[in-house]
């Protein structure tokens, strides 16, 4: 059964980009390697600062979408708070 993951990078501007994988860690080198999303291309490097993980993609998609209507400032709380894919699930 795979994890499907919702996550955040910071671009090297300091923007924000919020995703969905089921591979993290592929979706980060991909983005690195210039063929990710034509947002994170301009932006290069990125770096992961947080993910949640989720049983179902309808899940993680999900709170992708409203991980992705927060301000920046609610998406730099989300982030500071620490919370990782060990504690996925929650609702903010």
């Amino acid at each position: 059964m795979s994890e499907h993951a919702v996550y955040i990078v910071r671009c090297r501007d300091g923007s924000l980009y919020t995703g969905y994988a089921i591979d993290v860690e592929k979706r980060l080198a991909t983005h690195n390697a210039g063929q990710g999303a034509r947002y994170t291309r301009a932006r290069l490097p990125v770096v992961l600062e947080y993910t949640e993980t989720f049983p179902t993609k309808s899940e993680a998609l999900k709170r992708e979408y409203a991980i992705k209507q927060l301000t920046r400032l609610k998406k730099e709380r989300l982030i500071q708070g620490g919370r990782s894919s060990h504690e996925s699930n929650k609702q903010f």
